[in-house]
């Protein structure tokens, strides 16, 4: 393993001065250090990865320097637009340093390494996409003296190319990090309930015909273990496991095609940032109630935080065309305002603010995303025509 200090330091001597990105478990030490050494203006957790792309390539045309662009390599797809139509050599010709988590890692033997389902396909075809947009990589190198050559090598090249080059890394190629400067103090925000408290508070409260989409991460986990626990089903639950920042155009699809069904979006806070524009077709769906949970952290893959802790995300939504909209931080508060957006016939929006974390020993969905889409789309079709 690599100390992610000692791999920052390196990046700096090479002439890196500006890392943005979005968080990955992956990475997350390397993420932790960025975020404690770096100044603010020198580290920036974009919203998606195409806009660290734009981010980076900014950077380069104000300094003539690199940056560093780090992701998971689910959010390969995202850059394809800005890579292959602005930064490629053959149009602007922009060099960054692409630093991508390899989920679902290839062996040399064709065997893939086990993680999430959704990673399975993205791990795949990861090393074939980069070579389809024409970007030089090589595998992340555990030993320092070779990821400092590989890295200035990388570096190198892509300013001789005019284009990104990428280092691709598997799992824990960096230390356990810990950070130099203390803890800011938990505050207020340590009052707030629980994600996990009140996303069963939510589901409590809604009839057996209501349709729910849960977003990546651990409000998925929450919601499947809620309902296990409960041993009430999944059917009424579509888990969107990967796919970050779709859920709500999924649950928008559903209340489209059937507009007499309520339907609940469970989103996240990171999730909702990455793809925003999305709210302004979800706000015109009169049978849809979106929630967001937000407590200003992309939890599932380290903690890191969002910039939704300084928003007001229902002011955003209301203005983005939701018909009803509120501000929640208890489970009193969130119970009423639950039932009432239930009765009210219009698009409406839930902030719910909530603390950073999740248990210990909160599990992962045992059904296949093949099994959840068929009983969910068995119970659409069922409750539509009882």
């Amino acid at each position: 393993m690599i100390e992610a200090g000692a791999f920052l330091e390196a990046l700096q001597l090479a002439g890196v001065q500006f890392f943005t990105g979005v968080p990955d478990s992956l990475l997350k030490e390397l993420c932790a250090c960025f975020s404690d050494r770096l100044p603010e203006h020198k580290h920036v957790i974009a919203a998606n990865e195409g806009g660290a792309t734009g981010l980076a390539m900014g950077h380069y045309l104000a300094t003539g320097s690199p940056a560093l662009v780090y992701m998971q390599n689910s959010g390969l797809g995202n850059v394809v637009n800005p890579v292959a139509s602005l930064a490629d050599p053959q149009i602007y010709g922009i060099p960054m340093l692409m630093v991508i988590g390899w989920r679902g890692e290839m062996q040399q033997d064709g065997t893939q390494i086990h993680d999430e389902p959704q990673h399975v396909k993205q791990g795949q075809i990861t090393l074939e996409q980069l070579e389809i947009m024409g970007i030089p990589f090589e595998i992340f190198q555990t030993d320092l003296s070779c990821a400092l050559t590989q890295t200035r090598r990388l570096l190198s090249l892509a300013k001789r190319r005019s284009g990104p080059v990428a280092l691709v890394v598997r799992k824990q190629c960096f230390a356990p990090y810990k950070p130099k400067s203390a803890n800011k103090p938990a505050g207020k925000d340590a009052l707030l309930p629980s994600r996990e408290d009140m996303l069963t508070r939510i589901v409590s409260l809604l009839s057996n015909d209501v349709a729910v989409v849960s977003t990546t991460g651990m409000a998925s986990r929450e919601l499947f273990e809620f309902r296990h626990a409960n041993n009430s089903g999944h059917a009424r639950d579509f888990l969107t496991v990967g796919g970050m920042g779709h859920a709500s155009q999924i649950a928008c699809g559903i209340a489209l095609a059937q507009p007499d069904r309520q339907v609940v979006c469970l989103d996240g806070d990171g999730a909702l940032l990455m793809h925003m524009g999305s709210l302004t077709l979800s706000a015109q769906q009169h049978n849809l109630v979106h929630i967001v949970f937000n407590n200003g952290a992309h939890d599932s893959v380290g903690g890191q935080p969002t910039v939704a802790a300084q928003l007001n995300l229902s002011s955003i939504a209301k203005a983005a065309g939701y018909q009803w909209v509120i501000r929640v931080s208890s489970n009193s508060q969130l119970s009423e305002a639950l039932q009432y957006a239930l009765s009210l016939g219009q698009s409406c929006f839930i902030e719910v603010l909530c603390r950073r974390g999740a248990r210990a020993d909160l599990g992962r969905p045992t059904r296949t995303p093949a099994q959840n889409k068929q009983d969910f789309m068995q119970f659409l079709e069922e409750v539509a025509y009882a």
